[in-house]
């Protein structure tokens, strides 16, 4: 895969066994791409550790826009979530395959054995997410029905 030496899996829970299992995507019905069977990783750290925050039980949801240059477009419905840590998996490359609908998320169909786990602390990172303002909360719910 080109100059791409590792991808990062982000989550709020600890790895059971040894691989991270393929599963279905859960997001919205307006990004098919991201609803495949399949372990989703990504080329951007930060990407992987907001997806992980974003994963907490308590997150009442939250969306990753276009990016703006480097920078990540994130924003979080809701409270940040109570819980103390989360997982960053670094992954090998090669079972992975880059989608269509962005450049920076790549799909594995078969279980993968992580490189290494970093568990990171929440509030460390909480930076990287934007809290959505009351008004953007109540659209977001509106239109997930949440």
């Amino acid at each position: 895969m080109g100059q791409l030496k590792i991808l990062f899996h982000g989550s709020s829970n600890k790895l059971i066994g040894e691989k991270l299992h393929p599963s279905r995507g859960d997001d919205s019905d307006e990004r098919p791409e991201n609803n495949q069977f399949g372990v989703y990783a990504t080329d951007r750290r930060d990407l992987a550790i907001v997806m992980g925050i974003l994963g907490c039980k308590d997150v009442t949801g939250g969306s990753i826009d276009e990016y703006q240059g480097k920078k990540l477009n994130a924003r979080i419905y809701g409270e940040f979530p109570k819980q103390e840590y989360i997982y960053l998996y670094n992954l090998p490359v090669e079972t992975f395959k880059q989608t269509q609908i962005d450049k920076h998320q790549f799909v594995s169909l078969v279980a993968v054995k992580p490189i290494k786990v970093e568990k990171l602390k929440v509030k460390e990172f909480t930076h990287l997410i934007k809290k959505a303002t009351k008004e953007e909360t109540d659209y977001w719910m509106k239109k997930y029905k949440k």
